[in-house]
């Protein structure tokens, strides 16, 4: 389960975010590349854009939903 206290400080204000469990697999990158990104320095991804509309908000959980650590919380 994501950690809200240790969540990147790339992540944009919001519901959704990434902790630092992440492992820098890509799943999620690949479910919404709207909503993440891929931090390639450090090894990390974080959420750039906060879903807005309901179909948005159900590919992010979607993208939570596929992430094998855990690393996606949703605070919303």
């Amino acid at each position: 389960m994501a950690d809200k206290t240790v969540k990147w400080k790339q992540n944009v204000s919001g519901a959704f975010y990434v902790d630092e469990q992440c492992i820098a697999c890509d799943a999620c990158v690949i479910e919404a590349p709207q909503f993440f990104a891929m931090n390639k320095d450090e090894g990390h991804a974080y959420v750039i854009k906060q879903p807005q509309t309901p179909h948005e908000i159900e590919n992010c959980k979607e993208a939570l939903a596929g992430c094998p650590v855990d690393a996606i919380g949703n605070d919303g």
